[in-house]
């Protein structure tokens, strides 16, 4: 999956960009206050965006 496709899924579910690590992007979800960093590929395996949105407490993309 494409690394702006899962940031579009994660700001359409609420989530909030907090700032720009050395090699991640950190996500907030301030709902649940849960955070999740999202490493800054051009590809992220399917597994891993899951394992972000699970950790963000939303559901993955299709």
């Amino acid at each position: 999956m494409k690394r702006t496709d899962l940031i579009k899924h994660l700001l359409k579910n609420k989530c909030v960009f907090v700032r720009e690590g050395a090699r991640h992007s950190v996500f907030f979800n301030p709902q649940i206050k849960r955070i999740s960093t999202v490493p800054r590929h051009n590809e992220i395996h399917n597994f891993l965006a899951k394992k972000i949105c699970r950790d963000l407490g939303i559901e993955p993309p299709e």
